[in-house]
């Protein structure tokens, strides 16, 4: 194939609305930002990304303002002019040059991914090994705080047949009050709905002592990362009968690693975000099979294209035993994708059309677009 030089990128950020406020243990979100990503090739092809957090910086370290500038000031330099064909290497070279930012390098290599799928015409999936599944069953997350609110709306989702599987944050109360809030749920949904809570690491090990056989008593079936250290999470594991799941602690592979020697987890959360790309989530995914842990595919509330670039890694999966979390596009309330995606009886159908299989509807996306795109450009290809 002819190499395919990267000619410019453009980033921008977009302030787009939920249907809710979105309560965690360390925040409460009112709206959601996407920092979205196009790189252009030289042999016509666009390829886009995303970049999105959970409630600003008070999740981790990274924001959506902060990814824009990397990518405008360390990343976009380094890349103009690279070949974009050769995605592992190029990521492989941008690492050397810039640590860290997960966040900012997830959606720059999805864009690469993007456009080199576009280029061969197969989606991502066929990219990452091939896909396994089309479909892939999609929980949602109950986090208005109220009981009765919550109530009603997994209700409501039973009864569109969106989604049967229902994740609680908690945390940011009294562990007994939580608990009480979580027990009235799963009597009120008995069989026909699985609750799983996630704590967001705001108990102490103490404290989660304590709670984890409540809420197993209670009916729930997952408990996410209810500590902040991944060395208290592998001594809380395997105690009560109820699995315990690692999220925040994990950062790529290094930390995938670590977790699995220590046995510290049955079930871990994969992000590619979190974990610096989709080839970085597929390594931790490896580890995590070979240590006998189970798979959930996890989210950071992301918008469409950050859902299907994750959608497109979970169908390669050879086994994804918890199912996923990828709702975030129907968290907000405009939709950006000239075809919305297709969430019904209780799944998600991950597109099969080449790169990610979606295109931007770039009249609205510019309507929430805030003011300073940012184009790097190199006039020598």
């Amino acid at each position: 194939m002819p190499a395919a030089f990267i000619e410019r990128i453009e980033t921008s950020l977009v302030d787009l609305p939920t249907i809710r406020p979105h309560k965690l243990s360390v925040a409460t979100m009112y709206g959601q930002t996407l920092m979205l990503v196009k790189v252009f090739c030289s042999d016509g092809v666009m390829g886009i990304g995303e970049g999105t957090t959970i409630a600003g910086m008070a999740y981790g370290p990274e924001s959506p303002e902060a990814m824009k500038l990397s990518i405008d000031a360390y990343f976009a330099p380094a890349m103009i002019g690279q070949d974009a064909t050769r995605i592992q290497a190029l990521m492989a070279h941008l690492g050397k040059l810039v640590k860290v930012n997960h966040f900012a390098k997830s959606a720059l290599e999805t864009a690469l991914l993007d456009a080199q799928g576009k280029r061969l015409g197969v989606p991502v999936s066929e990219l990452l090994g091939g896909r396994r599944r089309d479909r892939l069953p999609v929980a949602w997350t109950l986090a208005s705080g109220d009981t009765t609110r919550d109530i009603a709306e997994a209700e409501q989702m039973l009864q569109e047949r969106r989604h049967r599987i229902f994740k609680l944050k908690i945390g940011a109360r009294d562990p007994k009050t939580d608990i009480e809030h979580v027990a009235a749920i799963k009597r009120a949904l008995g069989d026909r709905g699985s609750v799983r809570v996630d704590v967001n690491m705001a108990w102490s090990e103490t404290q989660a002592a304590w709670a984890i056989p409540a809420l197993a008593q209670a009916g729930c079936e997952l408990v996410e990362q209810p500590v902040a250290s991944a060395a208290a999470l592998a001594r809380l594991v395997r105690r009560f009968p109820v699995a315990l799941m690692a999220d925040e602690v994990l950062q790529g592979p290094d930390t995938a690693f670590e977790i699995a020697r220590q046995h510290g987890a049955d079930v871990f959360a994969i992000k590619i975000e979190q974990n610096g790309g989709l080839f970085a989530a597929q390594r931790v995914a490896a580890i995590a099979d070979a240590a006998g842990i189970e798979l959930y595919g996890g989210t950071m509330l992301e918008g469409a294209v950050s859902t299907v670039a994750s959608a497109q890694l979970f169908a390669s999966f050879a086994q994804l035993q918890w199912g996923t979390e990828l709702f975030g596009p129907l968290l907000i309330t405009e939709e950006i994708l000239t075809q919305p995606l297709d969430y019904s009886d209780f799944e998600l159908t991950v597109p099969t059309g080449p790169g990610l299989g979606i295109t931007l509807d770039d009249d609205r996306v510019k309507r929430f677009t805030r003011e300073g795109l940012v184009k790097v450009t190199n006039k020598k290809h």
